[in-house]
């Protein structure tokens, strides 16, 4: 494969608490209208940051299960397309609920914002090991307003040029945008617009998936 730019990652500067997280949610907004994604590599508060990197050693490995692909009844398990494990986050653990609460704060800001109508968000941790991928693909089917936006977070630490498991944005009509999954990088782009992929891993790569949806519109009565 080509070789593609990786987008820059300027110093982190202050931590992202009270009117820095409206900074940066409105940064988010502006991208996602000029172009439909938000590649942030200022990561979140420091607190924050750490406190979800740091949970994952405490998880069991029976709390990772492997990724699979579909919907409902026609999901399965498919490892010529995704190659991952994902615990789901419930917000029973303290940095679990902090992230939901975080991510909520987010949703009413877009809300207003953007006025994008979501009405909840559901996310998990995905591990991706030694060889792990996540082929081109999209996080929302065509004309089912469900998945909305599509949020990552990135959790490694120690990730250097080389270590593979970036993520490729694929933009409508424009080139491809590579960006490393390094320690404090936020993906956020739309669900249902943005095609995208994850490179393989030469070593583990840990993040945070999300995804913030609409409603469905229920059936009407004839």
């Amino acid at each position: 494969m080509t070789s593609l730019p990786l987008s820059p990652r300027p110093g982190r500067g202050s931590s992202l608490e009270g009117g820095a997280d409206q900074r940066l949610f409105e940064h988010i907004a502006r991208e996602l209208e000029d172009k439909g994604y938000c590649l942030y590599t200022g990561g979140l508060s420091d607190q924050l940051d750490y406190i979800l990197a740091g949970q994952l050693p405490e998880f069991p490995a029976r709390d990772f299960r492997p990724a699979r692909i579909g919907r409902e009844k026609t999901r399965q398990k498919n490892t010529s397309i995704r190659r991952d494990e994902i615990s789901w986050i419930t917000g029973e653990r303290p940095a679990g609920r902090a992230w939901l609460d975080w991510a909520d704060e987010l949703r009413l800001y877009l809300n207003c914002r953007l006025f994008l109508g979501l009405t909840s968000f559901e996310s998990h941790y995905a591990r991706y090991g030694e060889g792990d991928f996540y082929r081109r693909h999209l996080d929302a089917f065509p004309g089912e307003a469900n998945r909305v936006l599509s949020l990552v977070a990135y959790l490694n630490h120690d990730w250097a040029p080389g270590d593979g498991g970036e993520i490729i944005l694929y933009p409508d009509a424009a080139a491809p945008v590579a960006t490393a999954p390094a320690f404090g990088t936020l993906a956020i782009f739309l669900a249902e617009e943005m095609p995208h992929e994850v490179l393989p891993c030469r070593t583990e790569r840990l993040s945070i998936a999300g995804w913030f949806r609409v409603r469905p519109l229920e059936t009407p009565l004839l």
